[in-house]
């Protein structure tokens, strides 16, 4: 359950406040803004932070003279859920409709278990509680969740996070998403050397016309480009990992039985 009196909680109770002052709905608000009427929904009642980007569009449309985003200074403490430069990212997996991801070293975040983010982030419980609320968005009806292509190095499955255990339960969690959900696709790139050595990154397709952003990793810390070159960079890099990735039902097997050879 949320904390009723945790920073987002409060902020998301002056967002209520303004909105209702304004005598606008939530999916009033949600057209006017951009954003979906479930996302302000999960803010309003404390589940999901808002970022600044929200927080402008909110402040604009409400006319509250900028009390939303100077509210989110909370956001700079060191118990803020995410890194300054990944706030915003969040905020576009709830608007995009595809996410093709790869992952050189980890588990993409939006299919981690809590044990296995626990361990990543250093048993860091607020950022651990952040991870979780992100994964939200594959479980929401409306609108409906965006389609995640996930593609990962075969070293993520021998990598250990955690115990055995923990590593097990891991790879069966991802093997069953993408065999339960048609949104979610998995497939593993096998060892030895490929493009995607450069690093991990994830390419957001916004949809409708409105195009692209992408999430890059670098050794000091993560970057979201809109740079038209580095996106053509980042597909041609895409396209020739998924090429050389295993089918996703080979892929599928192999993390199963990765999971029994290599975890039990």
């Amino acid at each position: 359950m949320t904390d009723p009196y945790s920073p987002k909680a409060i902020w998301g109770r002056e967002l209520r406040h303004y909105r209702e002052a304004a005598s606008l709905t939530q999916s009033q608000l949600a057209g006017l803004i951009n954003f979906a009427p479930s996302l302000i929904s999960g803010i309003e009642n404390g589940h999901v932070p808002a970022v600044p980007e929200f927080a402008e569009a909110c402040d604009q449309v409400l006319n509250t003279g900028g009390a939303l985003t100077r509210g989110l200074d909370y956001r700079k403490s060191k118990t803020a859920r995410y890194p300054s430069w990944f706030g915003e990212w969040p905020i576009i997996e709830t608007k995009t409709t595809v996410l093709r991801s790869f992952q050189l070293a980890v588990i993409d975040g939006l299919v981690q278990t809590v044990a296995y983010a626990t361990n990543l982030l250093g048993y860091d419980k607020d950022a651990v509680d952040g991870r979780v609320e992100r994964q939200q968005v594959l479980a929401r009806d409306e609108p409906p969740p965006p389609k995640l292509r996930f593609v990962m190095d075969q070293g993520v499955l021998h990598r250990p996070v955690g115990d055995a255990k923990v590593m097990y339960e891991q790879l069966i969690h991802v093997a069953e998403a993408a065999e339960t959900s048609p949104r979610i696709s998995v497939q593993v790139l096998p060892f030895g050397v490929h493009t995607g050595l450069q690093g991990s990154f994830v390419i957001a397709s916004l949809g409708a016309g409105n195009g692209e952003v992408a999430y890059v990793e670098t050794a000091l810390r993560g970057e979201i480009t809109r740079s038209p070159e580095d996106l053509e960079d980042l597909t041609d890099t895409w396209e020739s990992i998924r090429t050389d990735a295993l089918p996703e039902r080979d892929s599928l097997e192999l993390i199963r039985r990765t999971a029994e050879e290599r975890w039990t």
